[in-house]
């Protein structure tokens, strides 16, 4: 009795020792992201362009969207001959699709502006800069276009990887020959793969995929392959290996990766795109254009 008199005293004691304890996060300040991935479908006159920026808030919120300054987009080419190496075409002038969205488009006035580009004469030596104003800062990305291969065939396998429940999504790609090649697939809900191709130059590839979420018969995944250069190629992988399919790679990640997004408040050549001078200045984010083939699965 002694014994259990003891043991309910100690236990109250303990109870009313319990204290809530504030988690005190280290403020950061607010950041840039530029989600600046354009799919281009090459089967369409014009590029669909959608950049859209937000802007990071304290660790337990979500980003919230913010509105530019001013945000436009020159198209070129590589010229050897030139002295930065590209030469610039035509400058085209981003608005905000709808006020308040954080989506910025080519300007289109019919009959007056037309700042949208096209898809006629891309190529792998096509190059696009974008230079967007913000909260009184400048940032600039520069990008290759990256063309990608379409999928050969895709199919329901009957393998699984760690649940009975897994569903397994088959698919076949040739890899252009004689050439370095990155790419990445798409399998929606925020799930990303990168591959390059080291061991398959030219070959016919087969894999396997396992989404990582539930499917029921009927539900329809739509996969996605898009071109990459070796840049896009390990952004993407480093931040699937750290979001692990949670929220989205264009999400901010868990931990800081900085992508093709610089500051260059205060240059005063378009050429230069590194900040090492300003390690604590930088936009998160990436700006890529990237050609795009789909194909769509039923689950059976």
């Amino acid at each position: 009795m002694k014994k259990g008199l003891f043991l309910t005293v100690a236990l109250l004691i303990v109870l009313s020792c319990e204290d809530v304890i504030d988690v005190e996060t280290q403020p950061e300040p607010p950041r840039l992201v530029v989600n600046g991935l354009v799919r281009v479908d090459t089967t369409q006159q014009f590029i669909d362009v959608r950049i859209r920026v937000t802007e990071t808030d304290d660790f337990f919120n979500d980003n919230t969207v913010t509105e530019l300054e001013r945000a436009v987009i020159l198209p070129g080419r590589v010229d050897p001959e030139a002295l930065s190496g590209v030469t610039y075409g035509r400058t085209r002038v981003l608005v905000e699709s709808e006020p308040g969205s954080g989506i910025y488009i080519p300007s289109f006035v019919p009959g007056s502006i037309d700042d949208r580009l096209t898809t006629a004469g891309l190529s792998p030596e096509s190059v696009f800069l974008l230079i967007i104003e913000h909260k009184g800062r400048r940032y600039a990305a520069q990008t290759l276009y990256a063309p990608a291969v379409p999928i050969d065939n895709m199919e329901q396998g009957d393998e699984t990887l760690f649940d009975e429940d897994d569903t397994e999504i088959k698919i076949t790609i040739t890899d252009i020959p004689d050439a370095k090649n990155y790419y990445v697939f798409d399998f929606g809900g925020g799930e990303f793969l990168a591959l390059d191709d080291q061991f398959i130059d030219g070959q016919e590839f087969e894999f396997s995929y396992f989404p990582d979420r539930d499917l029921d018969p009927g539900d329809e995944v739509e996969v996605s392959i898009l071109g990459a250069d070796q840049e896009f190629f390990n952004y993407i992988d480093l931040l699937v290996e750290q979001t692990e399919n949670d929220g989205g790679v264009f999400e901010t990640p868990a931990a800081t990766v900085r992508g093709n997004v610089f500051d260059v408040t205060g240059l005063d050549n378009i050429e230069i795109f590194d900040n090492v001078e300003r390690p604590n200045e930088f936009a998160l984010g990436y700006f890529a254009f990237v050609q795009e083939f789909t194909e769509t699965i039923t689950i059976e």
